[in-house]
């Protein structure tokens, strides 16, 4: 992904809302499934993490980003966003 693909992806991610908040569980196998599904669906997800979780947010954004294939698009604060292309339609 180049410069001017993650700018306009941060742009878009601007007005989202965090879908989902990583807290003192963490990162477990049913938050890992649950994001996949989303992001089959969406692409573009923000992410909100707890003052409650052991994680930092960049720990956080790159354990599910791995885990997914996905890319990080943006860390600020306690907040972050993951981008994964959707699979091609049949």
């Amino acid at each position: 992904m180049n410069g001017a693909e993650r700018a306009e992806y941060r742009k878009l991610a601007n007005t989202l809302k965090p879908i989902f908040q990583i807290g003192k569980e963490d990162i477990g196998e049913n938050l890992i499934k649950s994001v996949d599904e989303a992001l089959n669906k969406r692409e573009l997800i923000k992410f909100a993490v707890l003052e409650s979780s052991t994680l930092s947010t960049k720990d956080a954004a790159g354990t599910l980003a791995e885990a997914l294939g996905a890319t990080v698009i943006q860390s600020i604060g306690r907040k972050f966003v993951l981008y994964r292309k959707k699979p091609e339609e049949m």
